[in-house]
């Protein structure tokens, strides 16, 4: 079993760099934090939403081309949790020096889950030397949490849960919410008929955060695919939004927390009952029948 400390980050590759910068910094209010590569060779910029280092990278490449980076545990040996995927049949890539100075880590190793999508593994990463601030009125508290994509719920359940260290904490229909340390979920899986991001999420302080990004992306023409709602499952309020080159970025709030160690996941109906408590209908593909 591999121990995961915490989610770290999403890269996404995009066709429009300045394009996808100016939506993360005018609508999600995440704060550059600097900027590598060229322009020949393709360039990456870094982009805060909590005191670490960055959380989402956009670069210049294919808008399909999704990773997801996740830190080790204390204590956990990046070579050790190489060895055990390779021993248990999952092929890895350790990164080369210039795959590491484009993550801005001293080490990664880089493997694919069962439907393909892309995973780093991190040793735990210190803290940037600098507060984060957002770049407009809203109270962001950080990148929390992704949807991913699954050829397989069932089988990629098994991975995570069985390889790597997460646990259920529900199911709506066959989609697992996966939490890696206290929080009701990091990892959602939803059935699709191909690998990638489906959803980022970042938590905002309160309802009125929640509230406030509504009306906010009203005004700019951003579309609403979801909410606002509250969805059952991990009680948190939400409101999800379309973003560059289709991904869906959500902002949530009040996320339940799971300290039982006899906590036995909750099976909910995939109908829209189940995504909203209080009545919203999702316009996202992998949420509807």
């Amino acid at each position: 079993m591999i121990d995961l400390h915490d989610i770290r980050y999403v890269r996404l590759g995009t066709r429009d760099l300045e394009g996808a910068v100016r939506y993360a910094h005018d609508i999600l209010g995440l704060a550059e934090g600097g900027r590598g590569g060229n322009s020949k060779n393709g360039q990456s910029v870094y982009l805060r939403s909590d005191p670490r280092d960055h959380t989402l990278v956009y670069f210049d490449g294919d808008p399909h081309d999704h990773t997801v980076g996740f830190e080790l545990r204390e204590g956990v040996a990046l070579d050790a949790a190489a060895a055990e995927l390779e021993r248990l049949g999952h092929p890895v890539h350790r990164g080369s020096d210039e795959e590491c100075a484009q993550r801005r880590v001293g080490a990664v190793v880089q493997f694919r889950d069962p439907s393909g999508n892309r995973i780093d593994l991190l040793e735990r990463q210190p803290r940037a030397d600098r507060p984060f601030t957002p770049t407009r009125p809203v109270a962001n508290t950080g990148f929390s949490h992704v949807g991913l994509r699954s050829t397989d719920p069932a089988r990629d359940e098994a991975f995570w849960t069985g390889v790597l260290s997460a646990k259920v904490s529900d199911r709506i229909g066959a989609a697992p919410l996966l939490r890696i340390d206290e929080v009701h979920h990091k990892i959602a899986l939803f059935p699709s008929a191909f690998a990638g991001v489906q959803h980022i999420n970042h938590q905002v302080a309160s309802i009125d955060d929640i509230m406030q990004s509504w009306y906010f992306l009203q005004g700019r023409g951003v579309r609403t695919v979801f909410g606002p709602g509250r969805h059952p499952t991990s009680g948190a309020m939400f409101l999800y939004f379309e973003g560059p080159d289709g991904m869906v970025y959500e902002y949530s709030s009040g996320v339940r927390q799971i300290t039982d160690p006899a906590h036995r996941p909750r099976q909910f109906p995939f109908e829209p009952a189940s995504f909203c408590m209080w009545g919203a209908r999702p316009d996202i593909a992998e949420f509807r029948q």
